[in-house]
């Protein structure tokens, strides 16, 4: 049978509504088969990178406090440096 003899045997309704269902299994068939099983992988890979960079705010966090510390140690110490530098200029006796 050709598609015009259908059509005109059917109608076009009933031909449309064929071809629709067609259309909507094929499309069914190919998101169950093709595409969960992509989303399912970059789901995957979606959680390891959001871990990766869980880790690297952690790290950073860490290297933050290391940096301000160091930061504060060095301060103090120019402190000190001045206080016993004014200490000793304070001591030496005047002539």
């Amino acid at each position: 049978m050709d598609i015009v003899e259908i059509l005109d045997k059917y109608g076009f309704a009933t031909l449309a509504a064929v071809a629709m269902g067609y259309f909507i299994y094929f499309i069914y068939t190919f998101i169950t088969t093709e595409i969960k099983v992509k989303l399912s992988e970059a789901n995957g890979v979606l959680i390891g990178l959001i871990d990766r960079i869980r880790m690297l705010d952690n790290d950073l966090i860490r290297l933050r406090s290391k940096l301000n510390t160091v930061l504060e140690i060095q301060e103090n110490e120019q402190r000190n440096d001045k206080s016993k530098e004014s200490k000793r200029i304070s001591k030496t006796p005047k002539k």
